[in-house]
Formats: C-alpha cells, structure tokens, sequence
C-alpha cells in the first residue's frame, strides 16, 4: 500500500510529516530514499518537531546516529548512513537493536541497511518535480 504526499515548499514539511504520521500511526522505522539535496533532513527535522523533541536537530552525517528525546519521554532516532561503507559499520553500531526497538527511528540513505530493517518498515522516496516541488511516496510493505 503506497501513499503520495506534495511538498511544495520547505515551510510545508510540518504539515507533511504530521499527515505521514497520521497516516501510518504505527510504524516507528521510516526509511528515506532520495538525491542528496531532495529533502531528507529537513522532513526528519519536522517529524522530530511533530514528535515534541526539543532538543536541536541535526544530520548526523559524522556520529551516524542522533538521539532526542520526544514530549512523551521516549527516544527518537535519526540515523544517516552515508558515510557508512559495509554492513559490518552498522554492526558495530548496534543498528538492529535501534530498529527493532519499537520506538521512533528515521533513516537517511538506508541502501546499506535494506536487509537489517524489519519488515514493517515504512520507505519514504522521494521525487523532485520540474517545478521544484517534491513528491514522498510512502510505501509500507
């Protein structure tokens, strides 16, 4: 079952990630897809945001995994596997035990993981427009 969400601009990310979760209340492992520059961070800031966390949200291009906190008191993972080189990395990270956790975990570039994530996980792609907008597919196996 496959879901399209419009972003037209980045001051609707909010409102996206909000409907997103209200769509698929369920799932905790959100899995993003898209070019470099598409949207990836910006829409995780803005679930994080529709979640409470109060902390400051950042890519964690370098330390591969952020933690937050969200109003209800239970972590919020942000991991960004760009960096990452082979499966053993995400061993070594202990990303299994994160996604299999039962709370909140979104992943960029999560081509390395593919066969780490629980089946339930909901895969966001997204698409640019011509016109600059993007397009999120939300697809949940």
């Amino acid at each position: 079952m496959a879901s399209v969400f419009p972003l037209h601009r980045p001051g609707e990310a909010v409102a996206v990630a909000r409907s997103i979760i209200q769509a698929h209340p369920h799932a905790r492992v959100f899995a993003l897809h898209g070019d470099l520059g598409v949207g990836k961070t910006t829409l995780i800031k803005s679930f994080c945001q529709v979640l409470g966390v109060a902390d400051q949200t950042t890519s964690p291009s370098f330390a591969i995994v952020n933690e937050y906190q969200a109003a209800n008191g239970e972590p919020v993972y942000h991991f960004d596997l760009y960096r990452l080189k082979n499966t053993a990395e995400l061993e070594a990270i202990g990303f299994t035990e994160y996604v299999d956790c039962g709370h909140y975990c979104f992943i960029e570039w999560p081509e390395l993981a593919e066969e780490l994530l629980p089946p339930d996980t909901h895969h966001l792609r997204f698409a640019l427009q011509p016109d600059g907008a993007r397009m999120i597919t939300v697809e949940a196996r």
